[in-house]
């Protein structure tokens, strides 16, 4: 019973420390946080300065009496939970749970699952940080106060099931706003002309396009088809020559290491991942693969992280790989620097592989395919960020003819450099030009004019939503993801396209908080909150402080709106439907499974009933037609109205002749 006991927050991450640290260790898992606030009460103590009531999370005790029983007798207990504020509340939880005065406790950090890294750690143990508990506990505070009282007013004036939140609210607010703007849209008319040219030399090969720019010396655009066609005419028979020819090297930088939220960005764009798989496929890859006879190892450093930041020994085995691989023209002369975000935890590094000599080939046949193709985008964004600079020519060629200015512009590639990492890269879609000389006359094979219309600004989706999020300074690396899983859980947005709509709950709960809550919805003081957290992890300011001074203010903003918020509940989507038991109207209502249909004589009628849409069940022999239903993780989906007699689901609605919906909703 000599051996130290370790504990970790999952199984896999256990497994992966306990094949470094060997017999003289027990490694064990806490299956991630031991304690919280209880989920019957707000459990925070305003009277004694805020102090928040921690209980042991139910489905924790079995583990929490299991690590008690693992502890006995053990002179040391190791913390070894992850890097992050999160990662420490839990070691404090434990700490607290298993002291007995005699037994040491340790906390250990480490941003990587390697060797080197874990022994280096357990060579110098720390005490708990206070300051970096404090920031997670205040966050933890401020989230309680705000949810516990505002979802309840929502209940009472919208619907069941419903909940509000620092960050989350301010993310519904930038996608109605944006709703907003797109629903106040009005596109304009406009026509573009393309010339489709060649030179008049034979040595000087290939048509190339060059779209009309100016009329008389000036910046024009065709509004309507007439003023297209008069040009059209205007050009009939008249010569196009060549008036300057503009060449200039260009030079293109790789961009740093991932940070969570760029990570999760180009995972979006590139892989079709969302931000909660992302993490999820990120957190495997981070605690541990199993690779054969190499066991589970952990192949990509900590992947919730703000810094850009490479520690040295991971400079140098880049750089290696790179002049081994690639050619010493393709490594620069020093390691390039990157600067991460002010307040950027630089203790941490970026998101890399741990070892990059582990390339993606040699591993492919122990990952799955989702690991395989964000350990790729992880490792190939770490090696550019260390390569030369891809060099082009770009060339920029003006065409006259009569008072008309046409342009083109062309880009070949010189040197990669970093893109020669990406093989699947196509040079960005550019053409290269034929070799022109100014003063030359060209064919003009055809013109060909377009008609388009000017384009609202995109709706949302999760990259760009968690870029404005950053760029806002609303939110850390770990609250990206659950935020947007929040949103989409209580049916105040939906995914539609790999885009994200706000839905009629979400603008209705947005307009009221908005009206009665400024302060919550505001982008501004929830970014200036995020700095205030900071700086309690910095040891510059006093938790409880600021959920003082948030606290008086807001719950004033709560006691009015009690009353002065609109109760919308009986104006919320009505129908044409009438309850089969009592012949009142019924509406459309929100509970926590989703949607659905409810008695306006609600509570003396509980009638309830599911919302149809008016399709028939495809299945072969049933006569039930198909109702939205909304799965545990919050996503819809349309199964049968005879379930469980028929057990049809589908993601997507089938096709099917037009009928009105019974709701009498237009969907």
């Amino acid at each position: 019973m000599s051996k130290s006991l370790v504990i970790v927050e999952s199984p896999a991450k256990a497994r992966t420390i306990n094949k470094i640290l060997g017999a003289d260790y027990k490694v064990t898992a806490s299956m991630g946080h031991v304690m919280d606030l209880p989920r019957s009460k707000m459990g925070i103590d305003v009277e004694h300065d805020f102090e928040p009531q921690y209980i042991i999370i139910p489905k924790a005790r079995k583990v929490v009496t299991q690590l008690k029983k693992d502890a006995e007798g053990r002179k040391g207990v190791y913390l070894a939970t992850d890097p992050d504020r999160e990662g420490e509340a839990i070691s404090a939880h434990l700490a607290k749970l298993l002291e007995d005065g005699a037994r040491k406790m340790h906390r250990v950090i480490f941003h990587e699952i390697t060797e080197t890294a874990v022994m280096e750690a357990f060579s110098h143990p720390r005490h708990i940080d206070t300051d970096k508990v404090n920031a997670q506990q205040a966050r933890r505070v401020l989230d309680r106060i705000v949810g516990y009282n505002l979802s309840p007013l929502l209940w009472k004036k919208v619907g069941r099931g419903l909940s509000a939140g620092r960050v989350q609210s301010v993310a519904l607010r930038f996608i109605c706003e944006r709703e907003k703007e797109i629903q106040a849209f009005k596109p304009e008319e406009y026509w573009t002309l393309t010339a489709t040219l060649e030179s008049k030399r034979p040595e000087a090969k290939g048509a190339f396009e060059a779209e009309l720019e100016q009329v008389a010396g000036h910046k024009h655009r065709i509004r309507k088809e007439e003023e297209a066609k008069k040009i059209l005419a205007d050009l009939e028979g008249a010569p196009f020559r060549v008036k300057d020819v503009e060449e200039r090297k260009r030079r293109r930088f790789p961009s740093a290491p991932y940070t969570t939220s760029k990570l999760q960005q180009d995972s979006y764009n590139q892989l079709n991942f969302g931000a909660t798989k992302t993490m999820a496929v990120a957190q495997q890859l981070y605690e541990g693969v199993e690779l054969g006879p190499e066991g589970s190892v952990g192949l990509i450093t900590y992947m919730r992280t703000d810094s850009v930041h490479v520690a040295h020994g991971a400079l140098e085995e880049v750089r290696s790989y790179i002049g081994e691989t690639f050619g010493k023209e393709y490594l620069p002369e020093k390691p390039h620097q990157y600067r991460s975000k002010k307040r950027a935890q630089e203790a941490h590094e970026a998101i890399r592989p741990t070892r990059v000599h582990r390339t993606p080939d040699s591993i492919k046949a122990f990952l799955t395919p989702d690991q395989l193709k964000l350990y790729t985008l992880i490792w190939r964004r770490f090696v550019s960020s260390q390569m030369e600079a891809a060099e082009f020519l770009q060339t920029g060629v003006d065409v006259e003819a009569k008072q008309y200015l046409f342009h083109a512009s062309g880009q070949r590639v010189l040197f990669k450099g970093f893109l020669a990492v990406f093989p699947a890269w196509d040079e960005e879609g550019a053409k290269d030009l034929p070799a022109l000389t100014a003063g030359e006359e060209l064919h003009c094979l055809k013109l060909t004019p377009a008609q388009h219309f000017t384009q609202p600004p995109p709706r949302y989706s999760d990259a760009t939503l968690i870029k404005m999020l950053e760029e806002k300074g609303i939110g850390r690396p770990s609250t990206y993801a659950p935020t947007i899983a929040t949103i989409l859980a209580r049916d105040y947005v939906r995914r539609k396209s790999g885009q994200l709509h706000p839905t009629e709950l979400g603008m209705i709960v947005t307009d009221l908080l908005k009206d009665h809550f400024p302060q919550i919805m505001d982008a501004g003081f929830t970014a200036l909150m995020e700095l205030e957290l900071d700086e309690v992890e910095e040891g510059k300011r006093n938790w409880r402080e600021i959920v003082k001074t948030f606290y008086g203010p807001f719950m004033g903003r709560v006691d009015t709106a009690k009353t002065a918020m609109k109760d919308v509940r009986a104006e919320l989507s009505k129908t044409d439907v009438v309850c089969e038991k009592c012949g009142k109207p019924m509406a459309i209502k929100y509970g926590p499974h989703g949607r659905f249909l409810g008695c306006t004589g609600f509570p003396e009628c509980k009638s309830t009933k599911s919302i149809t849409t008016g399709v028939k069940c495809p299945q072969p022999g049933c006569d039930g037609e198909l109702v939205e239903r909304r799965a545990r993780g919050g996503r819809y989906f349309y199964g049968c109205s005879q379930y469980p007699k028929c057990r049809y689901a589908t993601h997507k609605l089938p096709k099917a002749p037009a009928q009105a919906a019974q709701t009498g909703e237009s969907r």
